[in-house]
């Protein structure tokens, strides 16, 4: 975030919040920012808001809003931060239209999200897995969300008008982070639900729940995963 220009001090927006553990982060790095945090699902934000510790209270805001229709004034945010929403949106460009509107002239919008096209990798190996997020994608398109959403995000950005428009890629390696947050993205309980509805083989289940066990008890197990990044300045005029 740094790289794109973030800078303790200033007004900083987060959409897509979620229950906060991001946010979490940003107020406790950024003690001279103004934090709102936007989010349409109101569980997620009050999970948020017992998550995060109430000394932090006179820089954090909480929106129940839409990132369609944030109700948020105009001109109002240095920097805007959408960490995997843009994955989940039926009509992203109207989010990227709107997120604009609320960003100061000069303002940055930075996008961190998926691409399941270059998604990482695991070891020991699992053959099925491309099979695997193949479905999973299909999946998540008939329900209005793009998991390929990270090769779109230069065109998007600058279809909503934003200038310098600039990319980059995340790589995240359990070797060097940990392999917690891994064992979560690869817990096996997280596709019991697809196989419930057809979307994955029980074959393809039990081969996740391998994989799962082999992250949790194999002291050879590491994960890989890549994640992009992409960043748009709102024009000054």
């Amino acid at each position: 975030m740094q790289w794109f220009g973030l800078q303790d001090g200033m007004r900083i927006l987060e959409v897509g919040s979620g229950p906060g553990f991001y946010t979490e982060q940003l107020v406790g790095q950024l003690p001279h920012s103004v934090i709102t945090a936007l989010e349409v699902d109101s569980a997620l934000l009050n999970e948020a808001r017992n998550r995060i510790d109430p000394q932090f209270s006179s820089q954090l805001e909480f929106v129940h809003a839409s990132v369609y229709d944030t109700g948020l004034p105009d001109n109002t945010y240095d920097f805007v931060i959408a960490r995997l929403l843009f994955l989940h949106l039926k009509d992203p460009l109207t989010a990227a239209r709107e997120i604009s509107r609320v960003l100061k002239p000069g303002g940055k919008l930075v996008i961190i999200d998926v691409d399941d096209g270059i998604f990482g990798a695991l070891h020991p190996n699992l053959p099925m897995l491309p099979s695997v997020l193949q479905k999973v994608a299909d999946y998540v398109a008939a329900n209005g969300g793009n998991r390929l959403i990270g090769r779109s995000l230069p065109r998007l950005l600058k279809q909503a008008d934003y200038t310098d428009v600039d990319m980059d890629s995340i790589l995240q390696h359990s070797d060097l982070i940990g392999i917690d947050g891994f064992r979560y993205q690869f817990d096996s309980r997280r596709f019991m639900g697809l196989n419930q509805n057809g979307v994955i083989t029980q074959e393809e289940l039990d081969h996740m729940k391998q994989a799962s066990e082999n992250l949790n008890t194999s002291s050879e197990a590491y994960a890989m995963l890549n994640f992009v990044m992409a960043c748009g300045t709102k024009a000054r005029s």
